[in-house]
Parts: C-alpha cells; sequence; structure tokens
C-alpha cells in the first residue's frame, strides 16, 4: 500500500459512517424486498456498465475486454443471481430440537443483520472482490463501505462513480483513499470487516479492527502448490497450470506459486508446459501492477538459481515479464519462501508424493492446493494430510466459481470464508431463540431445592 491519499467523500468518514448507521437503524435494509432489489441492481450494474469497467481494468492492469468479463464481471453477477435464487432460504427460521430438561418449549435461530459493515478490496482483481463481498453483504441486510484498492485508481474512481446510480447511497457507499483512509475506516469501529490482500497487511488490518473488536474475514493468500504425480495427464496439467498462472499474469490469491512434479515425469511435464504457454499467447510480454512489482519479480528470477526453462525476461521500466519457468531453484531463494504474486512458476522436483506432502506440510498452510493425478488414494491422502483453504483435483481456480462452496483460507491463508450462503452468513448474526408458554410453571424448578427435586431434575437432564 502507498500513503498517497484521494479525496475522501464530501462528508468525511465519520460522517459518512454515521449516516450508514443511521440508515440500518431505521430498518430499510431489513426487508428481503430490499435486499433483493439491491442484488438486482448490481446486475444490471455489471450488465450496463461492462464496457465502462473493462476500460478501468484496461487503464489499471492492462487486461484485456474479455478477461475484463471472465475475472471481475461474469463471477460477480452470478454470486448475485446465485444469491438472488437462494436468499429466501437462507433467511428463513431454523427450529431446532429442545431436550426434555426445557421442554415445553419452541427454539429455533435467525440470521439478522450485522450492521454497517466494511469491505476492503485488493488491487489484482479491484472489482471483483470489491462487489463479490458487497453481493453477500446487502444479501444479509447490511450498510456497507467499499473501500476500493489506491493502487487501481481508474477501477477505484469507476466504482465511486457507478455504485452510487444503481445502488441505494443511503445504504452503500464507495470511500477512496489510500493507507490514511484506511485506517480512519477501521477506526469507526465497524460491525464487521472482510478484507482480502497480502498476509502482511491482513496483520495490521486485524490489529486495528482489534481495538474495537470488529470481527473480521480475511481472505489472503501464501504459496499455493501444484502436485503433479507420475499418472497425471501431464499435457492436460501442463495447459492448465500455463492457463491459471496466466490468467491476470500471475497475480491471482490461488494462482499456483508453484508445482511440485514426480522426477518420472518432470523433463516431460516442463516441455508440455512450454508448449502450452506459447500456445496461449502470441505476445510473451504480460503486464504487472507497476515497476516496483517488476522490479521484486526480476530480483526473484535473477537469485532462484535453478534452471530457466522458458521466459526469463522482465522489463522492469515497462512492468512487463514474461511467464518464466524456473526448474529446481536453490532450496532457500526466497521464489520458494515468499508468495511470487506474478508469471514465475518454480517447479521442484520430488521422488513421491510422501516427499510432496511433506514440502507442503513444512510451509504456513495454503490458500489452495491443487493435485493432478488419477489415482484417487493421492486425492485422500492430499485432502486428509494437507490443511488448505481449499482444493481442486486435475484443475485450478474453478473452487472459485462454485456458489454453493465456501471461500476462504486458514491459518496464515486467512480466517472466515464467504461466497453464496457462507457470505450471508459471514455477514449475519445467528441469533438464538427459546419461547416457553407461562403455563406449566412447576415448583421442580425453583428453590429451595429439595432432596427429592434434586433426584427429579437429574433425572430430566
Amino acid at each position: 500500500m502507498t500513503t498517497q491519499s484521494r479525496v475522501s467523500p464530501p462528508r468525511g468518514i465519520p460522517d459518512t459512517v454515521a449516516q450508514l448507521r443511521a440508515t440500518f437503524r431505521s430498518g430499510r435494509t431489513r426487508p428481503l424486498e430490499w435486499r433483493l432489489e439491491q442484488l438486482a441492481a448490481v446486475q444490471r450494474m455489471l450488465t450496463e456498465r461492462e464496457a465502462e469497467f473493462a476500460e478501468a481494468l484496461r487503464k489499471d492492469l492492462g487486461r484485456p475486454p474479455v478477461d475484463a468479463w471472465l475475472a471481475d464481471l461474469a463471477p460477480v453477477a452470478a454470486e448475485a443471481k446465485y444469491a438472488s435464487k437462494h436468499l429466501r432460504r437462507w433467511a428463513r427460521p431454523t427450529r431446532v430440537g429442545v431436550p426434555l430438561s426445557v421442554q415445553p418449549a419452541r427454539a429455533w435461530y435467525q440470521y439478522e443483520p450485522l450492521g454497517t459493515v466494511l469491505v476492503i478490496g485488493p488491487w489484482n482483481y479491484p472489482i471483483h472482490l470489491v462487489l463479490a463481498p458487497l453481493v453477500a453483504a446487502v444479501a444479509a441486510g447490511n450498510c456497507v463501505v467499499l473501500k476500493p484498492s489506491e493502487q487501481t485508481p481508474a477501477c477505484a474512481a469507476a466504482l465511486a462513480r457507478l455504485v452510487p446510480q444503481y445502488l441505494d447511497r443511503d445504504a452503500v457507499t464507495v470511500v477512496e483513499g489510500a493507507v490514511a483512509e484506511t485506517e480512519e475506516l477501521l477506526d469507526q469501529g465497524f460491525d464487521h470487516c472482510l478484507f482480502t490482500g497480502s498476509p502482511g497487511v491482513g496483520k495490521k488490518v486485524m490489529a486495528a479492527a482489534a481495538k474495537h473488536l470488529t470481527p473480521v474475514t480475511l481472505e489472503l493468500g501464501g504459496k499455493s502448490p501444484v502436485i503433479v504425480t507420475a499418472d497425471a495427464n501431464l499435457r492436460v496439467a501442463a495447459k492448465r497450470i500455463a492457463w491459471a498462472k496466466l490468467l491476470n499474469s500471475g497475480q491471482t490469491c490461488v494462482a499456483p506459486d508453484y508445482a511440485l512434479v514426480e522426477r518420472s515425469v518432470r523433463d516431460r511435464f516442463v516441455t508440455e508446459l512450454g508448449r502450452a504457454v506459447d500456445a496461449m499467447r502470441d505476445d510473451p510480454a504480460l503486464p504487472v501492477l507497476d515497476a516496483r512489482q517488476a522490479a521484486r519479480l526480476a530480483a526473484l528470477v535473477d537469485q532462484a538459481g535453478g534452471t530457466v526453462t522458458h521466459g526469463g525476461t522482465v522489463e522492469v521500466d515497462a512492468h512487463h515479464a514474461e511467464l518464466t519457468v524456473v526448474v529446481d531453484p536453490d532450496a532457500g531463494a526466497d521464489v520458494l519462501r515468499d508468495e511470487i504474486f506474478g508469471p514465475v512458476l518454480p517447479v521442484v522436483t520430488v521422488d513421491s508424493m510422501d516427499d510432496a506432502i511433506a514440502h507442503v506440510q513444512q510451509g504456513p498452510k495454503p490458500l489452495a492446493v491443487y493435485l493432478f493425478s488419477e489415482d484417487r488414494a493421492d486425492e485422500q491422502r492430499v485432502l486428509a494430510e494437507i490443511s488448505n483453504g481449499g482444493t481442486v483435483v486435475n484443475h485450478l481456480i474453478y473452487h472459485l466459481l462454485v456458489p454453493g462452496l465456501p471461500f476462504g483460507g486458514v491459518g496464515n491463508s486467512g480466517t472466515g470464508a464467504y461466497h453464496g450462503q457462507w457470505g450471508f452468513q459471514a455477514f449475519s448474526h445467528r441469533k438464538a431463540v427459546l419461547r416457553k408458554p407461562t403455563r406449566p410453571d412447576p415448583a421442580l424448578a425453583y428453590p429451595p431445592y429439595s432432596k427429592l427435586k434434586e433426584v427429579v431434575m437429574r433425572r430430566l437432564f
């Protein structure tokens, strides 16, 4: 994050948040009809203003229009459509059983909105990862502050301009700015905060939120491995890994960070991977966010050791980089320790599934784990022995497009989850309710407790 500031809302952040809280207290956001209207508005905005969002993504990230639709716009529209379809069922109170000791009574839990919530978005998917949490937050009936990344100013400006034109401006607002504005927002004591970004910044967000006991959902990242076994379909594995690593130039929290490949098929896999990359890209130069990110990637490649089998060129001033494959980099190299977040893919040779699993277990828990294998036993081992946010077998990234699956990390890769019903729950309070009739009102329940009363009560529990 940078320290450069942008203009905040005319009322100032405290007044803006106070206005949202007043809206929430009025009860305006609680009816399901209001929530459904907002979800429909999100869908309309993404359809009617696709070209404007795509242009903003091109300016900030060099993203082609098709990629803008595929990666940022279509998933959010699908999320809003899914929430609209299932919202009434999600919001329905749920009866639970009552033990004999509490009868007669009825018990249930019901969902209520948390209140006024904050969404802090990242720069890599600056529309998707701001609006997808918005879908969850308004589905749950909250007022929302959206804080887009200052590192993608065109997208932040597009959100600030378009969101008030479609959504209830008394309940949803966009605050542009950088570190100072984010810190001031966190100091408002929101009812929930969802942050997407790096583990390092996530720690700062969590610390700032803790001062007000603001609960947080942290969607972070880390080193997500892809394991390729000897019996994998190497051509398909290489093609799908290349696609996932090329998407947004590898600047994706669930991109494959490195590949663990069994020795007997490593050379064939590396060859297939190079062919797949060349087949998908006419121009090998991939855009990265800025010169600072390009310099970081160049240092990772220069200091990696090992053998570069594909790419290798990073143009710092032009902030472009080739998809670079490094086979067996030095064990202590930063490329194997730090999250890469760019178009560099280390390939590490392993002798067995035991070695691959041990390699992953030695590091922090990853956000995603990918396995290419035709052996169900390998699948079961990866699922049972590796703790991570989500696992995909024989593909990558697609779990994000399944609204019925929770998306989130564990440990260093995040806390909490959203998407679909899980997002509705993340932004809701599950309230317990018990109703008892006033009759009967047995004396057994009240002191003094005689020996006979005690015997009867012990039998009831």
